[in-house]
């Protein structure tokens, strides 16, 4: 299979499960790119060599597709929620608005206010774990995901400011949202609905923070924007927010599920981690590279340029996989092979430049925290079946992963 089929099969639904042999035969083909038809793939060049992918990610000709790509093709895309949504955040800008966003939001990721929230992670975690324990304690399996999804969801519900019974609420139509990203996928239908039920919801709270505001992230940003001549639009403001809570506690729930999932089917290095929990760090970029949350991006070039010699014209839209380069195995040897203890292991799963991701440091300490934890509290815990295939590739993980404890 050479790269442009191995595309082809990851673009359908069959890819999906299991994507990394169609990885694997990309990297046979022996370049970083490769050329392909925009006709049928709606792309002209696919990245997936390590190297190129890391070249891409800091390319300022190289821009994040946005709502100026979409109206050069004449779409439609303002009447789509979903769609609404992510153009008018961070995620998808670039220049002058993507920089007033990150500057809005940025100070709530500082080193300085990461680190003041271990102490608040460690209860979180600490709580969920006797939850854990109260439904597992009669031998019967349970569902692994919902601790996964209700911790970082409680840490970045505190950050930002989003009322505890609502989170619940939350997490289906998060889901959603960010599956109108899939390859192949159109916006429209439940991505829409639940786009629109939460643009609702968050401009009803910006109501109510901006009438009493809390020690919050929604009171800062609202007070920033407001002093500074309304930095943001209403719409901005709750598509940045959307985008920021959806994206901050999605990626790390599935990085501990996925982690947890690795360390099952090693069970060496599930001895070996909670034997040394000071090698959590490394396992949590293992983690990172071999099983990442989103295997992919897209790009569109401002300019003509190219990447990794392959030539790509103005108005060009590019593929990048971050988890293809992630298994490159000029980069990282026998990828296949799940092992730690590699030597300069920097995976790509955040992204780079301009566009790294703002919550990667908090990700990295929840999970981090999460795994020591949760192994020395249940020293027999155990998987208690194969979980489901993974259907998605803009946002991947299990949908459950039952364990006994």
């Amino acid at each position: 299979m050479d790269a442009v089929a191995a595309l082809k099969a990851l673009r359908a639904p069959e890819g999906c499960p299991d994507p990394n042999p169609l990885y694997a035969a990309m990297h046979a083909h022996g370049r970083g790119a490769v050329a392909i038809d925009v006709r049928e793939h709606n792309y002209d060049a696919v990245a997936y060599g390590y190297d190129t992918v890391n070249q891409v990610l800091r390319n300022p000709d190289l821009r994040v597709v946005d709502g100026e790509l979409l109206d050069m093709g004449k779409s439609n895309w303002r009447a789509s929620p979903a769609l609404f949504t992510f153009f008018h955040s961070m995620l998808f800008s670039n220049g002058a608005d993507h920089t007033r966003f990150r500057k809005l939001f940025a100070g709530a990721f500082t080193p300085r206010r990461t680190a003041a929230l271990e102490p608040g992670i460690r209860r979180i975690v600490s709580d969920q774990l006797d939850a854990l324990a109260k439904q597992g304690a009669d031998g019967r399996p349970v569902d692994f995901m919902p601790f996964a999804f209700k911790v970082p969801s409680d840490v970045l519900g505190e950050l930002v400011g989003l009322p505890e019974e609502d989170r619940d609420w939350y997490r289906d139509r998060a889901l959603a949202v960010h599956h109108a990203l899939e390859l192949g996928v159109g916006p429209d239908g439940a991505p829409g609905d639940a786009a629109l039920e939460l643009t609702a919801y968050f401009e009803r709270l910006v109501a109510l923070r901006r009438a009493e505001p809390r020690d919050d992230l929604i009171s800062s940003i609202i007070q920033s924007s407001d002093a500074d001549g309304g930095r943001l639009s209403e719409a901005e403001l709750c598509a940045n927010l959307i985008v920021l809570f959806n994206a901050g506690f999605l990626t790390t729930t599935h990085l501990i599920g996925n982690g947890l999932n690795l360390l099952f089917e090693h069970p060496e290095h599930m001895a070996r981690l909670r034997a040394h929990p000071d090698l959590t760090g490394q396992y949590v970029e293992e983690f990172l590279r071999i099983e990442p949350s989103i295997h992919f991006v897209a790009r569109w070039a401002a300019e003509p340029t190219e990447v990794g010699g392959v030539p790509v014209p103005a108005r060009g839209r590019v593929l990048v996989l971050f988890a293809a380069a992630n298994r490159d195995p000029g980069r990282f040897p026998e990828p296949e092979v799940f092992d730690p203890d590699r030597p300069d292991l920097v995976p790509l799963s955040f992204s780079g430049g301009a566009h790294f991701c703002l919550g990667a440091a908090l990700t990295r300490l929840e999970a981090g925290i999460v795994l020591p934890m949760l192994l020395e509290r249940f020293p027999d815990l155990a998987r208690a079946e194969p979980p489901g295939p993974r259907m998605h590739l803009a946002l991947r993980g299990y949908e459950r992963l039952m364990v006994t404890i």
